[in-house]
């Protein structure tokens, strides 16, 4: 039922002098009608914009009357029904005529209200899925609006995303001076997701990462120094430098690792939560509420193990939030050209679990989406899926020329920076003042700075280390007879490059 505008006449191939064709025309716009006076559907015309991609409203960090962006409520998910939300882009029908937009965000839709005697049933075993895009609806509050965070929580908040910044910028002068090798991608423009989220979890909780995952890990606690000295491939790295850029991992902080590889981590973090399941419910450890964080981009949500792990983690309830950056481009691929249905949140649904999509430019919003999610893993209800729709600032990589992107919709999320909204918000509010903000700017320099110095004075990896967490067992390939390493004889590497 996604085609609610095409004519009857494309409705069958008949022969027009086919006495049956008219009887078939006839049924055809019967049930039209009669799915049109008993559905109260969302459909959305084909999409019309100057440029191929949304853009995001300009709408002022933290408002909670976007339909699409606000917190959620847990109850709702169980116990309401909602209409279908179905789009197409690709057909060349009429349209029906349609309601004024309530957002211009790429999930955004027109309403077609026909009847509201009827209600969409998407029950699913038992209780009801839902499309999460009406659930987080808010209702518009007469008197002042209440703050969503105090002063210290704001603070914490802009300095985490400060922290992500400069340290980027920081890896791209370090990149093309030399300092790092292999491929380098950086978080710039995206850091509302990281911080919206990590900083609400606690140290126990895991974080599993892509090979964009710098700033996922200083988000969830690991030094600037150890970061840094991994990217510089030093033996003070957080993996002694064998990890490097895409490869990130700290067991004290519990990040599970950057994958290189596209979908990868995912079956990973639904491991880590299966384990937290597994002490809480057979161990009988009482305590053990422990929540995991697998974030991912939209070029993995055709990816065969999304799908799998979707349906393990709804199947078991695990607690696990699956947390999709959807930055529009998958490299050089636009989101809107790789997939059948660019609504990723709306995958949530069909495996019984919540989806809902998030204006991941505003760390506010992000926040309020996340502490509901995190809020449901932990309580034991329940995976949730948020596709936080937000965009780098850089190209893929920094071997990436970015010549793909149309510059003026570069330049448009540019003037949407997360980092500037939130500084807006503070200072409007009088959380913190400008003095504040700048002292904070200056300490996160005085910080990527000593973690570049530390970095490049640090020692690189021995010879010895080389084979390291290689085989299972140690002495089957890297130890001789005598016990010592095999590549620490200089004949050891003869007629190859030198290690």
């Amino acid at each position: 039922m996604g085609r609610m505008g095409f004519s009857p006449k494309h409705a069958c191939l008949t022969d027009e002098k086919d006495p049956n064709r008219q009887k078939i025309t006839n049924l055809t716009s019967c049930l039209l009608v009669s799915c049109q006076l008993n559905l109260h559907c969302e459909v959305r015309p084909p999409f019309s914009s100057k440029f191929p991609l949304p853009f995001f409203p300009s709408l002022p960090i933290g408002t909670k009357a976007t339909k699409m962006s606000t917190a959620f409520s847990a109850a709702n998910f169980s116990t309401q029904s909602f209409p279908l939300n179905h789009t197409s882009t690709t057909s060349h029908d009429s349209p029906l005529v349609f309601a004024k937009p309530t957002s211009q965000f790429l999930r955004s839709t027109r309403k077609l209200r026909l009847s509201s005697s009827s209600k969409l049933n998407l029950n699913r075993r038992s209780g009801t899925v839902v499309a999460v895009s009406d659930v987080v609806k808010q209702k518009k509050s007469k008197s002042t609006p209440t703050l969503l965070i105090t002063k210290e929580e704001g603070l914490e908040l802009y300095e985490d995303m400060v922290l992500g910044r400069a340290f980027e910028d920081m890896c791209a002068q370090m990149y093309y001076r030399g300092k790092m090798f292999g491929f380098v991608h950086l978080y710039n423009g995206q850091e509302a997701v990281s911080t919206g989220f990590i900083k609400l979890l606690k140290q126990q909780d895991s974080v599993v990462s892509t090979y964009r995952d710098h700033v996922h890990a200083l988000s969830k606690g690991v030094p600037a120094r150890a970061v840094m000295s991994e990217l510089f491939g030093k033996t003070t790295g957080c993996c002694r430098g064998q990890g490097g850029s895409m490869h990130m991992f700290s067991r004290e902080h519990n990040l599970l690792g950057g994958f290189a590889f596209i979908g990868e981590g995912i079956p990973v973090a639904t491991g880590a939560a299966f384990t937290s399941k597994y002490k809480r419910e057979v161990l009988k450890e009482a305590d053990c509420d422990h929540v995991t964080l697998a974030f991912f981009g939209d070029g993995t949500c055709n990816n065969g193990q999304f799908f799998e792990c979707l349906n393990m983690a709804a199947l078991w309830k695990l607690p696990i939030v699956f947390v999709v950056e959807n930055n529009l481009w998958a490299i050089g691929m636009s989101h809107l050209r790789s997939t059948s249905d660019p609504q990723i949140y709306k995958k949530g649904p069909a495996f019984g679990m919540p989806g809902i999509h998030v204006d991941g430019m505003d760390v506010l919003k992000v926040r309020e989406v996340a502490k509901e999610a995190i809020g449901r893993a932990r309580r034991g209800e329940g995976p949730t899926l948020v596709e936080c729709e937000t965009y780098r600032f850089r190209g893929h990589s920094l071997a990436d020329p970015d010549e793909l992107r149309d510059p003026a919709e570069k330049a448009h999320y540019a003037a949407r920076d997360p980092i500037t909204a939130l500084k807006k918000y503070l200072t409007e509010n009088n959380l913190a003042s400008d003095a504040e903000l700048k002292a904070i700017d200056k300490k996160i320099d005085e910080v990527v700075e000593d973690a570049v110095e530390f970095a490049d004075e640090s020692p690189v990896p021995p010879r010895s280390q080389l084979l390291e967490n290689v085989f299972a067992d140690p002495k089957g390939f890297g130890i001789g007879p005598d016990g010592r390493y095999r590549c620490e004889d200089p004949k050891f590497t003869e007629g190859t490059a030198h290690v």
